[in-house]
């Protein structure tokens, strides 16, 4: 098997357990762990798995004059990103969840737009608009009464926020990126992640139950943990040494459909007009956004 078809098994397993992660820590949620004690487990196991990892990585010190961005790049990606959204998914549903952080390529546009000045074309101002819009459907008119789902407006709107946050960081870490190898920039990263969040998740944290935590639960954690935040970001890394960004970007119209069909096996959500409305106008909006011009033949 070549590099490159391993690359494309590695982007499809990333996209898979991304989709999955929608039902299944919404499933642990509220019930057995908090939002905010889910990311404390979340940035510790994390920062334990890369520091272990880091040691078949160079070694490097980070330069004091690259603090202020390390510590910018940990509060957009490790704290208020990770916060809003675990919060946001205890308050909706999967399936929203997982049509909702779609929009992220749409937010990096805007943010970069705004930032760096990046031009955008007609095409993609007319994108953005359609995805900003299944968006905001979702937002104003996705209302259920569910009793796993206490607020649901209010949850993809944080979700929505969780796209914001994911784009700064991403424009943020690029810098970064280039300057350090990914597992230095991790396990640092993840490491100042722990500070930044325990003031919101250590008293959730002390409160799990850990005696009586059931078997389907603590595996629920062990895949947020191992799987999501871990092995996804080593199988994107991968896949990008093979596939041009634009491939591995491609894979992003797969999440949501793997994330609607898990929820609706597993009964933990169903399909309904709008939110399938809001899916078709978020994904249209995406392809138009990122999608590039074709060259001119002259």
């Amino acid at each position: 098997m070549s590099r490159r078809t391993l690359a494309i098994f590695a982007a499809i397993g990333a996209t898979t357990i991304y989709g999955l992660n929608h039902t299944i820590a919404k499933g642990v949620m509220p019930t057995h762990v908090q939002p905010f004690g889910f990311i404390m487990l979340r940035v510790i196991g994390a920062s334990v798995l890369f520091w272990a990892i880091s040691v078949f990585g160079p070694k490097e010190k980070i330069d004091r004059k690259d603090y202020p961005r390390m510590l910018v790049c940990a509060l957009l990606g490790m704290g208020a990103n990770m916060l809003v959204f675990f919060q946001g998914l205890a308050l909706s549903t999967p399936i929203n969840s997982a049509v909702l952080v779609t929009t992220t390529p749409i937010i990096v546009l805007i943010l970069s737009a705004v930032i760096i000045k990046e031009y955008i074309s007609k095409r993609k101002v007319f994108g953005i608009g359609i995805g900003l819009l299944g968006a905001l459907g979702l937002i104003l008119f996705g209302a259920e009464v569910r009793m796993d789902a206490p607020n649901i407006p209010l949850g993809n709107f944080l979700i929505l926020m969780n796209s914001v946050f994911y784009g700064s960081y991403l424009i943020g870490a690029k810098k970064l990126l280039e300057k350090y190898h990914p597992f230095t920039f991790m396990k640092w990263l993840f490491t100042i992640g722990i500070f930044i969040c325990l003031p919101f998740g250590y008293s959730q944290l002390i409160d799990i139950q850990w005696s009586r935590l059931p078997l389907d639960a603590a595996g629920g954690i062990a895949f947020v943990v191992i799987g999501t935040t871990f092995c996804t970001y080593l199988f994107n890394i991968f896949a990008l040494t093979q596939l041009r960004a634009s491939t591995l970007s491609a894979f992003v119209y797969v999440q949501p459909l793997i994330g609607i069909v898990f929820a609706m096996a597993m009964g933990q959500d169903r399909l309904t007009l709008i939110k399938i409305l809001a899916a078709c106008l978020v994904l249209l909006g995406v392809y138009l956004s990122s999608k590039k011009p074709r060259p001119q033949l002259r």
